[in-house]
């Protein structure tokens, strides 16, 4: 992608008052919402569904990157396009043909993401970089925000923009978890196009002002 970009993280938002945090967002400058479906099963936590995202869709034209953090992917993508989002990710530990729901993906129209978390290597995404638009990279073991960024996490992303310019690809590199001011740059620097901010987003007194020091 031309420059990176910030995706706040719904997951660190008030769940009582999701419009506030809609319209906190798109003040801030930020282009992209993050947002976290988690089942309960996958991950030990349990956030919102395809309503949600549809009923946000309806009053926003934000970038809506959605993180599936389920079993049985498969089952869910469908609704998730028509609810609205635009990009669509799903972990490789949670599916076996995961290249046949990569290009289901892209034959909807939208950016077709794969994730792997913190034990997961790189290597593993070997077959699948070809056919994806975006790699996210779990910085935090997932299931909770306002996590500690895990360290090795950076030589994944450095593998990923080396084998990007490599192999000729067009990928777009994503991290969450973990990442702050303190060390946005640093991972930027490793190879990041995306950085998803929660807590480091919504906790701070201003995010907009946040966003401006991140991207410049």
């Amino acid at each position: 992608m031309d420059k990176p970009v910030i995706a706040p993280s719904l997951l660190a938002a008030d769940f009582a008052d999701m419009a506030s945090a809609l319209r906190l967002v798109e003040a801030s400058g930020a282009s992209w919402l993050h947002l976290d479906v988690m089942d309960g099963r996958f991950v030990p936590n349990l956030t919102f569904g395809p309503k949600m995202v549809a009923d946000l869709r309806k009053r926003s034209s934000l970038f809506f990157d959605a993180h599936l953090m389920t079993v049985e992917p498969q089952s869910l993508v469908d609704s998730f396009i028509e609810a609205g989002a635009d990009a669509i990710s799903f972990h490789l530990e949670a599916c076996v043909h995961a290249h046949r729901l990569l290009e289901r993906i892209r034959a909807a129209g939208k950016l077709a993401g794969i994730s792997i978390v913190p034990s997961t290597p790189v290597a593993a995404l070997d077959e699948l970089l070809p056919y994806v638009d975006l790699v996210l990279v779990m910085s935090v073991n997932p299931g909770f925000g306002g996590q500690q960024f895990i360290a090795s996490s950076m030589a994944k992303l450095r593998a990923l923009k080396e084998l990007r310019a490599k192999r000729d690809l067009r990928y777009i590199i994503e991290v969450d978890g973990g990442v702050s001011a303190a060390n946005a740059g640093e991972v930027l620097a490793a190879g990041a196009d995306a950085l998803v901010m929660g807590s480091a987003f919504f906790g701070s007194p201003d995010p907009a002002a946040l966003v401006r020091s991140v991207l410049g």
